[in-house]
């Protein structure tokens, strides 16, 4: 259990990769801070990995709001005596559809939920990891983090503004033994995928549509692959590597034998040929 004695907190985990990796996190041994807007969410959540034999903690609290985001990381701390890994999962899909037809608070919204609050989560775990010189910082991203894609601006947009964010963030703690990395697990079906389906492909565009089809039928990536990758990142093993975009798809496994070149897995997907 490569995870024992470790706690994560991780923002978004009542459904999606959020809930994916709160799961893999506690069969790894780790205790689980489960935070999420929706109580009922993280109720089902909690119970399933205390049915696995996992240790859980129930927080309801908005990311975008940082006085909640800290009460959350000082509960953490009074429960589980500390938070030795942050997952920053919560997202929402934002308006589908062309640019012009979004309306300008569903697309503000996204940016405060996508970006904005990965930001608040930061700044609440970063001043106990930086006293404690230890930390694991893991920002989930998706599509439009490293690739154009019309129809999801206000989703790409905040995605990839999280990465170059994740590099700067990396540099400015890297003298505080704290790494932070980004996560792109890859298609998975989740409640974004259903929303892109109800959207239809005139709204979301023939590509995107048949992706979610795809997802809907196979369940896209095994949670498997995403949690090894998430468990990697927030192990010892990864201490070298910081400021990283990592795709599930990548060779990540070979980096924990080999150091990366300062330009490769950036934000300009800058990649090992």
């Amino acid at each position: 259990m490569p995870m024992r004695n470790k706690t994560v907190l991780i923002t978004g985990s009542g459904r999606g990769i959020g809930k994916r990796l709160a799961l893999g996190f506690a069969r790894a041994g780790a205790r689980v801070g489960l935070l999420a807007r929706s109580q009922a969410e993280i109720d089902l959540a909690k119970l399933e990995i205390e049915q696995a034999g996992g240790n859980a903690l129930r927080i309801r609290a908005d990311a975008r709001d940082l006085e909640q985001m800290s009460a959350a990381v000082d509960r953490m701390h009074a429960v589980f005596g500390g938070l030795d890994i942050l997952i920053a999962a919560a997202a929402v899909q934002g308006p589908i559809g062309p640019f012009l037809s979004n309306k300008p608070k569903a697309w503000n919204e996204t940016i405060e939920v996508n970006l904005l609050g990965a930001v608040n989560a930061c700044r609440a775990v970063l001043p106990h990891m930086i006293e404690r010189r230890s930390g694991k910082i893991i920002l989930i991203v998706g599509g439009g983090s490293s690739h154009p894609r019309p129809n999801f601006s206000a989703y790409a947009a905040s995605k990839a503004a999280l990465v170059r964010f994740a590099e700067c963030l990396a540099l400015e703690v890297s003298d505080h033994n704290v790494q932070v990395n980004c996560v792109s697990p890859g298609e998975a079906y989740t409640h974004m995928t259903d929303a892109i389906l109800q959207a239809g492909e005139d709204r979301a565009g023939a590509k995107e549509y048949a992706s979610a089809e795809q997802a809907r039928l196979t369940g896209g990536e095994p949670a498997e692959k995403q949690i090894q990758l998430a468990l990697f990142l927030a192990s010892q093993r990864s201490n070298h590597i910081s400021g990283k975009l990592i795709h599930v798809h990548d060779d990540w496994r070979r980096f924990e034998r080999e150091n990366m070149k300062p330009e490769l897995y950036t934000l300009r997907r800058v990649q090992k040929i």
